[in-house]
């Protein structure tokens, strides 16, 4: 269930002091909303694309500053944008359904056109690359999922889905593709050579996904959305367990998992980034229990009327406590406390029963909050030199040393 989060004064002290991110580099010069950008880890580079229909490349100077060595004009904006470092092949999505391929020169000042993949009937809103499969796999607002081959260009076969395509993720060994959507639903493929084998729909989140992301080697799910939550859906465990993170007081929109430190890290419209331990074993949130009574204090609630008139008293409102599901009435959940073990990282309601039960060490955060100091719309994450990439919505890409963020997480370990 969804927790409700209510900011209590000196929220702001959570943000971290000491260890935080350290910024690098403002890049500025779009004239329209940036979609996307990718960090170019071989030669400390960025590639962003716009609605201004511009595709640029990004070179650090030897001043320090990145100026564009690209800017090359598309037909129609560009929404989304996929890079190769093995072979420098570019795939970026258009507003018009087509997806561009292009190969980069070696020095990065040039970029030449491959070939057109007629992809979409409407704006391509996410794109992935398997440069095992040799796969191009994108989503858009037409409602589909298409897979083209990107040594012939032909299309090797699709998917509808019930809402808007929102985001994509392709795990390359076991050819698992999920898709989420507009809806709020996470949709699971395996891909076959004869076509698509449908695994399951992944329900949980209230809104409309935003965001996934992918941690191979345990097989956990990460998906952000309009609803402010994120939820880690274990898929490696074939048990169906699903775990919520609350930290975040507005849309989540980018994740990205460093896989080194496991560490979660998660930008929202809130302009904060978020590094979430992922390291520890984590509780389930409990289902929210279905009661005529306050299962504490036994009082009929409202919709109660036969209770009413027997009790000859009036009705009470319904709520839950977030740590064991009960529905209680608000005398007996008067409390508030944070339970980082089950994602909230923000206080949230609890009976007076588990209020006992929860002690200081419990309420001891598992994330760490920073103000990025812009509304976050993507990020992109290089592990191996720690930078974190921003794209906000004042159409500036920020450049971020994270190196003391996720190092610390693994001495945490």
């Amino acid at each position: 269930m969804a927790a409700e989060i209510k900011p209590v004064p000196g929220t702001s002290a959570q943000l971290v002091s000491g260890r935080k991110p350290q910024l690098l580099s403002k890049l500025e010069g779009h004239q329209d909303v940036i979609n996307m950008a990718v960090l170019v880890r071989n030669a400390e580079g960025v590639i962003s694309v716009s609605d201004d229909r511009t595709i640029r490349v990004w070179l650090k100077r030897d001043t320090g500053q990145y100026w564009p060595s690209i800017c090359h004009y598309m037909p129609s904006p560009a929404t989304c944008v996929v890079y190769s470092e093995e072979t420098k092949r570019l795939f970026v999505g258009m507003d018009n359904g087509t997806i561009s391929e292009f190969t980069l020169a070696e020095d990065y000042n040039a970029m030449n056109h491959q070939r057109n993949y007629l992809a979409h009937q409407g704006r391509v809103v996410d794109l992935a690359f398997s440069l095992w499969s040799e796969w191009v796999l994108s989503v858009g607002r037409d409602k589909y999922f298409q897979w083209h081959c990107s040594e012939t260009g032909q299309r090797l076969g699709g998917f509808q889905c019930n809402a808007w395509c929102t985001a994509v993720q392709f795990d390359a060994q076991s050819k698992h593709v999920f898709i989420g959507d507009y809806s709020g639903q996470i949709t699971m493929l395996k891909i076959e050579e004869s076509g698509y084998k449908p695994i399951t729909t992944l329900k949980g989140h209230s809104g409309s996904i935003r965001c996934l992301s992918w941690d191979a080697d345990r097989k956990l799910l990460f998906s952000g959305s309009f609803d402010q939550a994120i939820i880690v859906w274990d898929i490696g465990g074939q048990r169906g367990t699903a775990y919520e993170l609350q930290g975040h007081h507005n849309k989540v929109t980018a994740l990205c998992f460093a896989n080194a430190s496991k560490s979660l890290i998660s930008g929202s419209e809130d302009s904060t980034i978020v590094i979430w331990n992922m390291n520890v074993k984590r509780m389930e949130t409990p289902e929210w229990a279905d009661s005529d009574y306050c299962q504490r204090c036994s009082k009929p609630f409202f919709w109660n009327i036969k209770a009413m008139v027997d009790q000859k008293t009036i009705g009470i409102r319904q709520h839950h406590c977030r740590r064991c599901g009960k529905a209680v009435c608000d005398k007996c959940s008067g409390n508030q406390s944070k339970i980082p073990i089950m994602g909230y990282e923000f206080d949230v309601r609890v009976c007076d029963e588990c209020h006992t039960l929860i002690t200081d060490a419990d309420r001891v955060s598992l994330a760490s909050f920073h103000d990025a100091r812009h509304s976050i719309m993507h990020m992109d994450l290089d592990e191996t030199r720690s930078h974190l990439l921003t794209v906000g919505a004042d159409k500036v890409i920020k450049l971020w040393d994270v190196s003391s963020l996720l190092h610390h997480s693994v001495s945490q370990v």
